[in-house]
């Protein structure tokens, strides 16, 4: 059946002028973050609050709307700055207001949207200069990004077709179906070097012209939305606040390998990111841009949204397509790779979330324009999600080349201590790309970060997670941390993963446990080789970089462990002493009245003590104590 199509010229036009007769627009953060902080709580107050005031009030532009009145409210997807929501953005001033409740509204209807002036009160402040922000793009953790791929996540709203139309949307998808051969599509997408941003950083185009001449006339493009990594939410992120984006970028992906059908497979916990997904699809095909006939190019292209369970190792492509095809998500040898012999055993296309949204900037642009931005060997911008001792975390996005120092110190805001209070000589050590990546130190700060300069340290870029580390941080625990994960998450089909990662975890715990001897180190890192050598997939053959990593940079703490059975960042509970740190501590009593053995004692206002002999680590006082005073029983 042929669909009745959108004309997106008209539509574009119109939503454009509905904008424009609508005064002020008040844009909520309706990502999860932010959602999770109440932000749609923060929607519905202002909405009622500006129509109590008598405000005329739109929630929804489009050529059907009679769009008259003095504010339009709506959501959008994560605005980035996590660490400070719920946001509310204010436009055209471009206020943004920052931990936003609903019983904030009556300020923000009565100052701004009545008597046109920020609330004070609401506006941003840097937590290290104290200095107040008014305006989004004055904030440092937004003026130091180049927003490319994410420039219209947290300004649009995700659940409106008519608006991404409005701002050029789908018209590169468009020039893909009518105006260029699968070929072209091919070689503009090599020409602008880019790289898979799923961890890789095998050339997109190249993965596309390799899949191009198998034969068959069924190909699959799948979207990889399986986005496990601990810290990590960029593609999610993207899913939630541009999904029409994704959307034409697996389109483009489509025509160029010559396939009519695709997948967007999003793991279960990403509600919100299914939610819109599934909106975009469903909106797209009612409005003809997906269907039959698509862009009356007299090709057909449709798309399904598959919810994952959320085993990480789904995220490779090949249990990734098992998963699909109904089967338990385990990897297989390859060759065949997926180019020849995917999806239900068709040639198939696997590319992550935030390559795939790069590519209509790309066919709209061109590649020589792409190719502004970045390394030579790493075009483009890359997103990060930044997390940990850092002041400001959130969703970030740089040109390929920014340094580690530029990312933390000045987007970030600088490191922070276990109080949250920046300190400025306080950085130990980055985890870059999860469990997968491995660790940078100091002397890595001022290197340009791009696919092969953190290779060539012995890390991976990954798919962009960035966890900070403060000095207060044990590395053999972190080490511990990401095995713990990945053996947790290891599927089990071959014996290297399975067992290599149980007993590494076993070793390490022996370490941070007092129980180790000389010998162990030898024998975690020759178990570490043996993981990555041996392993199926990239799971298990990565799993051992953050034990190697740290080994490489930390091997002393290691050493600490073992022979002085003592951790020196204090966090090992076996190899702590219980102390109470005379300089930090009030006398409150606080501790001392907690104690269920009365092991702590003291005068009022006076440095107490605790008996070592006496204390059972339970971690309670440390969890009373205001002042940070007590170290060794956690």
């Amino acid at each position: 059946m042929i669909q009745q199509k959108i004309d997106m010229e008209a539509t574009g036009q119109a939503y454009r002028q509905a904008r424009q007769a609508v005064r002020r627009r008040v844009i909520v953060c309706a990502g999860t973050g932010c959602v999770a902080n109440g932000s749609l709580k923060v929607y519905e107050a202002l909405r009622q609050e500006t129509e109590a005031r008598g405000l005329e009030v739109v929630v929804k532009l489009g050529d059907d709307c009679d769009c008259k009145g003095d504010v339009f409210v709506s959501k959008s997807g994560c605005q980035g700055f996590c660490q400070a929501g719920p946001l509310v953005t204010i436009e055209p001033e471009d206020w943004l207001y920052v931990h936003v409740k609903p019983e904030d509204v009556a300020d923000i209807v009565e100052q701004t949207l009545i008597h046109d002036r920020p609330v004070k009160r609401l506006v941003y402040v840097d937590p290290a200069s104290h200095e107040a922000f008014e305006q989004t793009h004055e904030i440092p953790f937004y003026k130091r990004q180049q927003r490319v791929v994410l420039a219209e996540c947290g300004n649009i709203d995700p659940e409106d077709i008519r608006e991404y139309i409005a701002r050029g949307g789908y018209a590169a998808a468009k020039r893909a179906f009518k105006e260029m051969q699968p070929e072209q599509v091919c070689e503009e997408v090599l020409a602008s070097g880019l790289r898979g941003r799923g961890g890789g950083g095998f050339p997109t185009g190249r993965k596309w012209a390799l899949t191009l001449p198998e034969p068959g006339e069924k190909k699959f493009v799948i979207c990889n939305g399986d986005e496990g990594d601990p810290g990590a939410f960029m593609d999610r992120s993207l899913m939630e606040g541009n999904p029409h984006r994704v959307l034409e970028g697996i389109m483009i992906a489509a025509r160029a390998i010559g396939a009519d059908e695709a997948y967007v497979y999003v793991r279960a916990e990403y509600p919100l990111a299914v939610q819109r997904i599934r909106k975009a699809v469903a909106d797209a095909e009612e409005a003809g841009i997906l269907g039959e006939d698509v862009f009356d190019s007299g090709r057909n292209m449709t798309c399904q949204v598959m919810e994952g369970a959320g085993a990480f190792v789904c995220g490779e492509e090949t249990a990734l397509m098992a998963s699909i095809e109904g089967l338990r998500g385990m990897p297989r040898p390859k060759p065949p790779f997926p180019a020849q012999s995917g999806l239900w055993g068709k040639p198939t296309v696997i590319n992550n979330v935030e390559t795939l949204a790069t590519v209509p900037l790309i066919i709209a642009e061109g590649s020589g324009h792409y190719r502004r931005l970045g390394t030579a060997g790493s075009p483009g911008t890359k997103t990060f999600a930044v997390t940990g001792h850092v002041a400001n975390t959130g969703l970030i996005e740089v040109p390929f080349g920014t340094t580690l120092r530029e990312i933390i110190f000045e987007i970030g805001g600088g490191v922070i201590d276990n109080l949250g209070q920046v300190m400025p000589d306080g950085f130990k050590a980055v985890q870059i790309g999860g469990p997968s990546g491995g660790c940078l130190i100091a002397e890595h700060l001022d290197m340009p970060l791009d696919f092969d300069s953190v290779k060539g340290i012995g890390a991976m870029v990954g798919s962009g997670g960035l966890v900070v580390m403060n000095r207060d941080t044990c590395m053999v625990k972190i080490a511990h941390f990401f095995m713990r994960f990945t053996q947790n998450e290891s599927c089990g089909k071959c014996v290297p993963c399975r067992e290599g990662t149980k007993q590494m975890l076993w070793l390490l715990e022996d370490i941070m446990e007092g129980r180790a001897t000389a010998q162990t180190l030898e024998l975690l890192e020759e178990l570490a080789s043996a993981v990555q050598l041996g392993s199926l997939c990239g799971l298990g053959k990565t799993a051992p970089n953050p034990v190697l990593s740290t080994l490489r940079y930390f091997r002393s703490e290691y050493e600490a462990h073992i022979v002085q059975k003592r951790c020196p960042a204090g966090q090992c509970k076996a190899l702590a002493t219980p102390e109470i740190l005379a300089d930090r501590c009030k006398g409150c009593g606080a501790c001392l009245r907690k104690c269920p053995v009365n092991a702590i004692t003291g005068e009022k206002k006076m440095p107490h003590r605790i008996d070592a002999g006496t204390c059972i680590k339970c971690g309670t006082c440390a969890q009373v104590c205001r002042f940070d005073a007590i170290v060794g029983v956690n």
